[in-house]
């Protein structure tokens, strides 16, 4: 079992993290725009930005544990995971994860 804090505590210590309110969520970014983790206090849930074959591999571990978003997000690799069951090694693996994951993808910009 995780708490928010602890969850928060993971998410901003990855390099270069900044958190922001995003709809009313506490999110955690990297480089303007780039969200890679979402706080979803009332749910205690938290969201993280993985790739759709990452997301398999945790789902499979513990599907009540790591689950899609269930919207198009979540077929893009955007995975809700239950604080109250999940292991802190295991939900630090996931929001490492998600930062290597958003980290390395381009950033979005309009080229003249």
């Amino acid at each position: 079992m995780v708490d928010l804090e602890t969850a928060r505590k993971i998410a901003i210590s990855q390099p270069d993290a900044e958190e922001f309110l995003h709809f009313d969520h506490p999110a955690f970014r990297i480089r303007k725009g780039k969200i890679f983790a979402t706080l979803w206090p009332k749910e205690n849930r938290m969201m993280v930005k993985l790739t759709p074959i990452d997301q398999s591999v945790f789902h499979s571990f513990d599907p009540k544990v790591f689950f899609p978003v269930p919207n198009k997000g979540g077929l893009g690799g955007a995975t809700f995971v239950e604080l109250s069951l999940v292991r802190p090694d295991m939900l630090e693996d996931a929001i490492q994860l998600a930062w290597q994951t958003t980290n390395s993808k381009p950033s979005k910009t309009k080229s003249k």
